[in-house]
């Protein structure tokens, strides 16, 4: 059995030599379809790997209180709703009278997304974000340090001209020193580095490494733009309190914005773990554009795969007459002519499984996602070209084995 397996085998490369550029120009078609499958399915996994590994290192006892909700769209000829700022008043009077047991209070604002840092006689250039932030912002946000220490209470409180920096302005500025209480200068301020945060990575071209965290009243003395917007952020200790707090929060910050019992929230809450879910719901969608995509193509390639394998039965009619005229059983050729299938869909899915990974690879390094072998498309490219073999060779290969061998002998 072993022995007639080994000779099909050697009897399909031969064939497929024989007929050497057919047979690559059918490889390549297969090869799309694969290839478009497994680069999109790459890209939509590489990005819910990126957005769900930001939000949920928030964790899920987290909430936010912000301007507008996460999903504010247009919808039809409804212009979308336009909610007032949240203003440092406002957050400070919350941050004051929320007094929910076992929960964290985190402020903070952009000042810029735009600032030039300097130090000595180096400086970066003007894209570097700069968040005024308080005491809970780094614990609450998810974020961790590689070195030194965080801002804390007396910081804030006291107004120090101390920062903790991320690792790319680190590596832009201070790469070849100790980063630790050296004095850096935003727009003519001068501030004591105290910490450097862990690599983060980049969102959507969003460089989170690139940034700045100093004291709150720090930023608000030097970036005085009108109507600055403020952030919540609430932790509780415990994810059983989470809806209480949750609750509360809103109770009291429509009363902070001073709103009465009928009208709606002109602000928006978030929960980490909502956010997770809505970019799952979302990737998933992708996920099913990624299939219709790859079975349209890989519909194309069993059309192709099963022309190529017709053409292939009718040019070696008299070959296989000879075959059956020396005793070859009706199995056995079409048995040689499933391994030829075979080998072609196996052969284009490799290769589609390879240039998928590549383009994956290359479109997730484009956009700052992060790239993970994508072994669920792998997978489902090999059992996909096994199907195709199959449902392509199965026609060709009852055909073979089908002819007379006197017929088929006085075929030219």
């Amino acid at each position: 059995m072993f022995s007639l397996v080994r000779e099909n085998i050697r009897i399909a490369f031969d064939s497929i030599k024989s007929q050497l550029l057919r047979t690559i120009l059918t490889i390549l078609i297969i090869a799309i379809g694969i290839t478009a499958l497994v680069c999109i399915l790459s890209a939509v996994s590489a990005l819910q790997n990126t957005i769900s590994s930001d939000f949920s290192s928030m964790g899920a006892n987290t909430f936010n209180i912000q301007r507008y909700e996460f999903n504010t769209q247009r919808r039809g000829d409804e212009a979308q709703k336009i909610n007032p700022v949240i203003s440092y008043r406002q957050v400070k009077t919350f941050k004051e009278d929320y007094n929910f047991p076992f929960t964290k209070t985190a402020i903070s604002f952009l000042g810029t997304r735009t600032a030039e840092v300097k130090f000595d006689n180096k400086k970066t250039d003007p894209e570097v974000q700069v968040f005024g932030i308080n005491e809970h912002f780094i614990q609450n946000s998810g974020l961790e340090l590689e070195v030194g220490r965080s801002l804390n209470y007396f910081d804030v409180e006291n107004n120090n001209s101390v920062c903790v920096i991320g690792s790319d302005l680190k590596k832009a500025l201070l790469d070849d020193v100790n980063p630790l209480n050296k004095m850096i200068s935003i727009r003519g301020a001068k501030f004591k580095v105290i910490g450097v945060l862990k690599e983060k990575g980049s969102t959507f071209g969003n460089n989170q490494d690139l940034r700045v965290l100093m004291p709150i009243q720090k930023a608000r003395t030097i970036f005085t733009n009108p109507n600055i917007n403020y952030n919540l952020s609430i932790k509780t200790e415990k994810k059983d309190m989470l809806e209480g707090a949750q609750d509360e929060a809103i109770i009291l910050f429509r009363n902070i914005r001073g709103l009465n019992p009928v009208e709606e929230n002109n602000f928006g809450l978030e929960r980490s773990d909502d956010l997770i879910n809505r970019v799952g719901s979302m990737t998933s969608v992708l996920n099913k554009i990624a299939w219709i995509i790859g079975i349209i193509t890989i519909f194309g390639s069993t059309i192709a795969l099963l022309n190529m394998m017709l053409v292939s039965v009718s040019e070696r009619t008299r070959e296989i007459g000879v075959r059956k005229a020396l005793g070859a059983k009706r199995g056995t050729i079409a048995f040689q002519f499933l391994i030829e299938t075979l080998i072609i869909s196996q052969l284009g899915g490799l290769f589609g499984i390879l240039l998928g990974i590549l383009a994956g690879w290359g479109i997730s390094s484009g956009l700052g996602f992060k790239f993970t072998t994508p072994w669920f498309a792998m997978m489902s490219a090999v059992g996909i070209t096994f199907i195709v073999a199959i449902v392509s060779g199965l026609m060709p290969a009852v055909k073979a084995s089908k002819l007379d061998p006197v017929e088929s002998l006085r075929y030219e």
